[in-house]
């Protein structure tokens, strides 16, 4: 196999594209990965694999898709403003240490069926200093990700670009997103433009780009007093979530693998159970292992359950649940459209646009408040602990919106259009590299200036220090 990835590296790209997808049949012949997504794969939330929102990424990581629904030759594109999700990572320690728990109950099981005796033998290899990094295949999401995106706007990602830096990597302190971003860096440098790797000084001029840290942009979250106290901090905020836990789907899901275990009821709870879910997908996600026997503990309703268990927690901490949620991420709304103009200015102008490439690096909890601003992903009720029955109707699901890798991208472009000078300047909006429409004309393109006029309340009257100010009481005024 070392020396397969060896001729893969060397190749062309389209020739690398062949051999690739020659090693990906070769391996699912032989029980190494699969083509095919195991049955539980697309209800793991936030904790989902990119390929189940693009499958055919199984058989092909490069293939780019959808590039037919793109504006026309007569539209060139001037500028791409991302904002990327980090790739597949390690648990957090919070969550080993929940593994740990429920593991320990399933070995003090005296059950003797199958499957508790495969998870009794079951290698608990999960360690505190794994806490949220990046996994191998983590790095791959993102190196394939750049190739892609380049693939998709080749005329901006360029090695003239790239060196003269005019591309700019902004990225979250927090190890999973500084290693994604830099893992994309290497993707496009090196896997798509093929370009050697420079050490820092040589020849006066390199290739080796430094992503900037800035968490009051990918983690406003933190930065946001109102938010903290009045969500992150709230024990009551939660409600719905905590109503659920004790609801009768939950119940019915504990009692089934209380029995499954061998093990009584109450020595699980719906937190235990979510975190034996998510080993299930941590096992997928990194190791590829598509029959675990933590998997093995439920079927597709169980799943659909706990899917709901997981977007509700993302809705009222996250997303539609309370407005702090999404006006909190205002100043990176206004970073991106400030991009987007200064781009405008300059090529009306007839100037080179200065950053034509820009690439933000952040969490599920930098997307989703993000895409909340702008009114996508929108229920006409509110998620709540009662009205389980109708989620498979629901537009707000997080492991559809923002899998693991998961990205949001406008792309401006300048088109040719004689006849209508004003209308020169459109944008598109794709997610997770399909085009998302815009909410309020439901079309995938939009005119740069209407796009302004539809957020404009957010461009001019959204202000985070305000919006992320608590409120003084009357006590605190008069001191």
């Amino acid at each position: 196999m070392s020396l397969i990835m060896y001729e893969y590296r060397r190749l062309a790209p389209k020739a690398a594209q062949i051999l690739l997808i020659s090693v990906t049949w070769f391996c699912s012949l032989s029980g190494v990965s699969s083509t095919e997504s195991p049955r539980l794969a697309s209800y793991f939330g936030t904790k989902t694999r990119y390929e189940e929102v693009n499958p055919f990424l199984l058989v092909n990581p490069l293939l780019v898709s959808r590039k037919q629904d793109l504006l026309p030759s007569t539209c060139t594109p001037l500028q791409i403003v991302s904002v990327i999700r980090h790739g597949r990572r390690y648990p957090t320690q919070k969550q080993i240490k929940k593994m740990k728990q429920i593991y320990n109950v399933i070995k003090q099981s005296e059950s003797n069926s199958e499957l508790v005796k495969e998870l009794q033998s079951w290698n608990m290899w999960y360690e505190d200093w794994m806490d949220g990094q990046l996994v191998k295949k983590g790095e791959e999401d993102m190196k394939n990700l750049a190739y892609r995106l380049a693939s998709l706007f080749p005329s901006l990602f360029t090695a003239d670009k790239l060196k003269k830096r005019k591309m700019s990597f902004t990225t979250s302190s927090k190890h999973r997103c500084v290693d994604s971003t830099k893992s994309f860096i290497k993707g496009l440098t090196h896997n798509y433009l093929q370009l050697p790797e420079l050490p820092d000084a040589e020849q006066g001029e390199t290739t080796c780009i430094e992503p900037t840290v800035n968490d009051t942009l990918m983690r406003f979250f933190d930065h946001c007093e109102k938010f903290i106290v009045q969500v992150e901090d709230n024990d009551t905020a939660m409600h719905e979530v905590d109503k659920f836990k004790i609801g009768p789907e939950m119940q019915k899901v504990i009692r089934k693998v209380a029995t499954l275990l061998g093990v009584p009821e109450d020595q699980l709870n719906a937190d235990l159970i979510q975190v034996a879910f998510f080993t299930c997908s941590f096992e997928l996600a990194i190791n590829n292992i598509i029959s675990s026997p933590w998997c093995h503990l439920f079927d597709e309703e169980d799943a659909k359950v706990l899917e709901y268990l997981n977007d509700l927690k993302q809705y009222w901490k996250r997303g539609y649940g309370f407005d702090i949620n999404s006006r909190s991420s205002c100043k990176l709304f206004q970073h991106i459209f400030q991009h987007l103009e200064t781009a405008v200015f300059e090529s009306k102008r007839s100037q080179q646009i200065s950053s034509p490439v820009v690439m933000q690096f952040g969490h599920a909890e930098t997307l989703l408040p993000l895409l909340a601003l702008m009114g996508l992903f929108k229920d006409e009720k509110p998620l709540t602990a009662d009205n389980f029955s109708s989620q498979s109707e629901q537009k707000f699901r997080s492991g559809r919106i923002v899998p693991y890798a998961s990205n949001l991208v406008f792309v401006l472009y300048h088109c040719d259009l004689v006849e209508s000078p004003k209308e020169e300047y459109q944008v598109q909006m794709l997610l997770n590299e399909n085009l998302l429409p815009f909410p309020h004309s439901e079309e995938s393109v939009c005119l740069f200036d209407d796009l302004k006029k539809q957020y404009s309340h957010l461009l001019h009257n959204c202000r985070v220090r305000e919006e992320c100010e608590l409120m003084k009481t009357g006590h605190e005024d008069e001191l």
